[in-house]
């Protein structure tokens, strides 16, 4: 009988797709990843580093991307007035914790502690924000509330497009978990409980995506 290959699972002996099969030979396997390994991998790659794993992060939408790059302008123009300290876009990392790092969508250093910031990730953050994708919902709502809260960061915005509307989370008294500082639907004002006189319109943000 014949052997059929489908196009996923070449043939043993093709070197038409061997180059492809043999990349994956040259990092970790699964659960096996260091910090180190993760910092070797390409600038722009769109991973974070969690339980020795590599998780590959969702492939940005035009809507996240113009909601963003808005945030991040009114952010930008707050902190550059108040000389409060730097906001960045995705792609610093984040270190939480030995062996957790992620990308916050916008992530914010108060000036005082720009000590922690470095040229190939940040030793933690005071703001960080994330815009809920459909297809990780699970993690910026759920595991990175829980994540950000164990790794110090004062406050974290979820913009969830989908159910329109922001959540505001700000640290406990004891700095262990978070807790509801305003959930804002449209017609609201989303207010930071870190950055006096910093908010958005949810109409505002919605209607650009």
């Amino acid at each position: 009988m014949e052997t059929v290959y489908h196009s996923h699972h070449p043939p043993p002996g093709d070197n038409a797709d061997e180059p492809e099969w043999n990349v994956a030979h040259l990092f970790p396997p699964r659960g096996q990843w260091t910090e180190a390994d993760y910092l070797l991998l390409p600038d722009d790659s769109r991973a974070e580093l969690s339980e020795g794993c590599l998780e590959l992060l969702p492939m940005p939408t035009e809507q996240h991307q113009l909601i963003l790059g808005f945030l991040y302008r009114l952010l930008f123009a707050y902190v550059e007035a108040e000389a409060a300290g730097l906001v960045l876009m995705a792609g610093i990392p984040v270190r939480l914790w030995e062996g957790k790092l992620r990308q916050p969508d916008l992530v914010f250093l108060r000036a005082e502690n720009s000590g922690k910031r470095g040229e190939r990730f940040w030793e933690g953050a005071d703001l960080a924000m994330e815009i809920v994708s459909p297809r990780g919902r699970d993690r910026d709502i759920v595991t990175k509330r829980e994540e950000y809260a164990r790794g110090g960061i004062a406050e974290y915005w979820i913009v969830d497009p989908e159910r329109k509307q922001i959540t505001v989370l700000a640290l406990n008294p004891d700095a262990t978990a978070y807790e509801v500082a305003g959930e804002y639907a449209a017609g609201d004002r989303a207010v930071s409980q870190l950055l006096p006189g910093f908010g958005v319109d949810v109409d505002a943000v919605l209607a650009v995506g």
